[in-house]
């Protein structure tokens, strides 16, 4: 049986930013030798936009998933451990706390009678705005059936829980629950650059598609954040802070930017809540050099 190698450039923040991919007139790829200074001022803010080379081998024939140890490099691994990374999101994320898939140690897969197929991970989970890792257990259930839900996650994850960011998240709401006056467009920006102001709102931004991303997730997936394209801030209502946002989703497999649309609340107390989110037209943006 054939295999497909498939390079994949990672962001360390679990946000695939890959270079070389064309998003838009807005985006354009981030070079460290054209760009030095806007990868210093990503560093900073442990948004780092680093290669970190993942060689993702699959198998020609997609419905013949590897079962028993896995390889922690290798796609079915990796989509898997990657669904982890934006269950934590969903359920601990903030403005400023956020998680990405740091490593893959060792794997494991199996079918679970007419339920799904059921992977056993340990992987190191970072918290990059403290750049913060820690090594984390999980368990991903992939559903079978005619309705596919939202892969099942548990994860033990409990000294990056620990980490309090009430006293800046109480900050941030107070002022733009005074102001509602946020619009922004090109979260980073086509150099790469966010402004400190608006760093908040990318992390938010990120926050928010981790519930599209969770929603989506297959054993067939593996979805990065590239952009937030633009926010609106709307009234608030039930004293929470309402946004519009449209972000740009990197689909790694097709090597697709896909659009997405999202309604949702954020406040310290309550935290992020989708009230709707809807994928746009497709974008058929031009593909990496060298990408089948």
């Amino acid at each position: 049986m054939g295999f497909v190698t498939i390079a994949v450039l990672s962001v360390l923040m679990g946000v695939t930013w890959s270079q070389s991919v064309t998003i838009g007139p807005e985006v354009a790829s981030a070079d460290r030798s054209t760009h030095p200074n806007a990868i210093l001022q990503m560093q900073k803010q442990a948004v780092i936009f680093e290669q970190q080379a993942i060689v993702v081998e699959k198998e020609a024939v997609e419905d013949v998933m590897a079962t028993g140890k896995l390889n922690p490099s290798h796609y079915p691994a990796q989509r898997a451990a990657k669904v982890v990374q934006h269950y934590l999101n969903t359920r601990y994320g903030s403005p400023y706390r956020l998680f990405g898939l740091h490593q893959v140690h060792s794997g494991h897969a199996e079918d679970v009678a007419d339920s799904g197929r059921k992977y056993q991970l340990e992987i190191s989970v970072q918290e990059f705005i403290r750049n913060i890792t820690e090594k984390c257990s999980a368990e991903v259930l992939f559903q079978r059936g005619e309705k596919l839900n939202s892969p099942e996650v548990q994860v033990s994850c409990e000294e990056l829980l620990k980490i309090n960011t009430k006293a800046q998240e109480d900050t941030l709401y107070q002022q733009y629950k005074m102001s509602q006056s946020l619009s922004a467009q090109h979260l980073p920006d086509s150099h790469g650059n966010i402004e400190p102001d608006m760093e908040p709102f990318w992390h938010l931004g990120i926050v928010a598609a981790s519930f599209v991303m969770l929603n989506e997730s297959t054993e067939n997936t593996l979805y990065n954040v590239a952009q937030v394209a633009n926010v609106t801030q709307l009234e608030t209502e039930n004293e929470q802070l309402k946004f519009d946002y449209t972000i740009l989703l990197h689909d790694i497999v097709s090597q697709e930017i896909l659009h997405w649309k999202l309604l949702f609340t954020w406040s310290p107390s309550e935290g992020v809540k989708v009230l709707q989110m809807e994928q746009l037209p497709r974008c058929h943006c031009e593909k990496p050099p060298g990408t089948p």
